[in-house]
C-alpha cells in the first residue's frame, strides 16, 4: 500500500485567519483602553474622598505598619500575569486557563516545599534516632565499665583471699617451727636438768663406794688384827680412825665442790672461806627470792606469751618475722618481747620488777615507737591494764609496718 501524500495547506485560508486575528486584536485593545480609563477615574475619585475626611489620631508609641516589599512584588507579578493572560486571550483564542496554570505552578512549589519539609523532618528524626542510639551505646558502655570494675574488684578480693590463705598456711608452718624450737629448748633444759641429776646420782654413788671401801678396809684390818692376836690394839684403832677421817674429808670435799659450782652458776658470790652451811643458806635465800619474782611475774608472762601467739597466728604478714616472748625470770628476773630475727638488746617490750622487790611494783618499758620510749608502772594485781597497753603498742607497731610497706 502506498502512503497517501498530505495535501498542502492553502494560502488563502491563512490570509483569512490573519485578517480575522487583526480585527480581534483591535477590538480587544479598544475594550481594554475603555476599562483602564474607567478604573483610573474610579481610583481618582476614591483618593479625593479619603483625603478630605480621614484624620487619624495615633498613639504615642504606635508605629505605622509599612506594607512588606515581598507582598507588593508578588501582587505586581500576579497582576502582570493576569494582564498577560487577557492580552493572550485577545490575540489568540486558545483553551489556556491562567488560573489553573498558576495553581499548578504554586501547587508544584508547595509540593516541593512540603517535600523539603518532609526531608527536613526525616533528617531530624534520623538525627534523633542517632542520638538515641548514641545514648543507649553510652549507657551500655557505662554498664560494661561498671561490670568490669565489679569483676576487677571481685578478682582483687579473691586474690586477697588466696594470699590470706597462703599467709595462714605459712603462719601455721612458722608457728609449728616456733613451737618446735620452743619444745627443743625445753628438751634441752630438761636434758640439762637430767644431766645434773645424773651427776648428783653419780656423786652419791661414788660417795657410797667410798663408804663401802672404808667399811671393807676396816673389816680387813679387824680380821688382820684378830689374826695377829696382839695384846694392844691401839695402833690399829688409830689407823682405822685415820682412814675414816680421810674418806670423810674426801666425801665432804666432793659435796662442797658440787654445792659451790651450783651456787656460782646461779650468779651468787662465793668466797673461799664459805663452808657447806653458808653455801646452802645462800642458795636457799636466792631460791626464795626467785620464787617470789617468778610468782609476781607469772600472770604478766602468761598474758605476754598469749598475745605473741595470737599475733603470730592471725595478724603478722608474710614479709615480717614472728614475735617472740622470752622468759628470763629465773636468770635475770626479766621478760621481754622482740622480733625473732633481732638480737636480745633490740627488744620491743621489757617487763621486770622494780628494785627486785614485788611489793614496790612491776615496770613495763615500751620501745615499739622509736621516737617515743615510754615506761609504765603497775601493781601485781593490775594485769588487765598492763595487757591492754601491750596490745595497743604491738598493734600500732604492726600498723606502722604495713603503712611503711604501702608507701614503699
Amino acid at each position: 500500500m502506498k502512503k497517501r501524500k498530505k495535501k498542502p495547506l492553502k494560502v488563502k485560508k491563512k490570509k483569512q485567519k490573519k485578517s480575522f486575528i487583526r480585527r480581534l486584536r483591535k477590538k480587544t485593545k479598544k475594550i481594554k483602553n475603555k476599562k483602564i480609563r474607567k478604573i483610573k477615574k474610579s481610583k481618582r475619585q476614591v483618593k479625593k474622598k479619603t483625603r478630605r475626611y480621614t484624620k487619624v489620631k495615633f498613639k504615642k508609641n504606635f508605629k505605622l505598619k509599612r506594607p512588606d516589599k515581598n507582598t507588593q512584588k508578588t501582587r505586581a507579578i500576579v497582576s502582570g500575569l493576569l494582564r498577560l493572560n487577557d492580552k493572550v486571550k485577545s490575540i489568540f483564542r486558545f483553551n489556556i486557563n491562567l488560573d489553573q496554570t498558576l495553581q499548578a505552578f504554586f501547587t508544584g512549589i508547595s509540593n516541593k516545599v512540603s517535600g523539603i519539609r518532609k526531608i527536613i523532618l526525616e533528617e531530624r528524626e534520623k538525627q534523633k534516632k542517632i542520638k538515641l542510639k548514641l545514648m543507649e551505646q553510652e549507657k551500655r558502655d557505662a554498664q560494661k565499665r561498671l561490670l568490669n570494675q565489679e569483676k576487677l574488684a571481685l578478682e582483687a578480693k579473691r586474690n586477697e583471699l588466696k594470699e590470706e590463705h597462703k599467709l595462714e598456711k605459712e603462719r601455721k608452718l612458722d608457728l609449728q617451727r616456733f613451737i618446735k624450737l620452743e619444745q627443743a629448748e625445753l628438751r634441752k633444759e630438761r636434758a640439762e636438768k637430767q644431766r645434773q641429776f645424773l651427776e648428783q646420782i653419780k656423786l652419791e654413788k661414788k660417795i657410797d663406794l667410798f663408804r663401802r671401801r672404808e667399811a671393807d678396809e676396816i673389816k680387813s684390818l679387824e680380821k688382820y688384827v684378830l689374826s695377829q692376836q696382839r695384846e694392844s690394839y691401839e695402833e690399829v684403832q688409830q689407823r682405822i680412825d685415820k682412814i675414816k677421817e680421810k674418806y670423810k674429808l674426801i666425801r665432804e670435799q666432793k659435796i662442797n665442790e658440787a654445792i659451790r659450782e651450783r651456787v656460782a652458776s646461779l650468779g651468787i658470790k662465793v668466797e673461799e672461806t664459805d663452808d657447806k652451811a653458808t653455801l646452802l643458806e645462800k642458795e636457799r635465800v636466792y631460791n626464795e627470792e626467785r620464787e617470789k619474782i617468778e610468782y609476781a611475774l607469772e600472770s604478766f608472762y602468761r598474758s605476754a606469751h598469749s598475745l605473741c601467739f595470737q599475733l603470730n597466728k592471725k595478724y603478722i604478714p608474710k614479709y615480717l618475722s614472728i614475735i617472740r616472748c622470752i622468759d628470763k625470770r629465773f636468770e635475770t628476773g626479766e621478760i621481754y618481747i622482740k622480733w625473732d630475727d633481732a638480737i636480745e638488746a633490740d627488744w620491743l617490750i621489757l617487763i621486770y620488777i622494780k628494785n627486785n622487790s614485788p611489793d614496790e611494783g612491776i615496770i613495763i618499758e615500751d620501745k615499739t615507737d622509736p621516737e617515743n620510749h615510754t615506761t609504765h608502772e603497775f601493781q601485781p594485781n593490775e594485769i588487765f591494764k598492763a595487757s591492754d597497753i601491750m596490745v595497743d603498742a604491738l598493734t600500732k607497731l604492726l600498723d606502722s609496718e604495713r603503712n611503711k610497706r604501702k608507701v614503699s
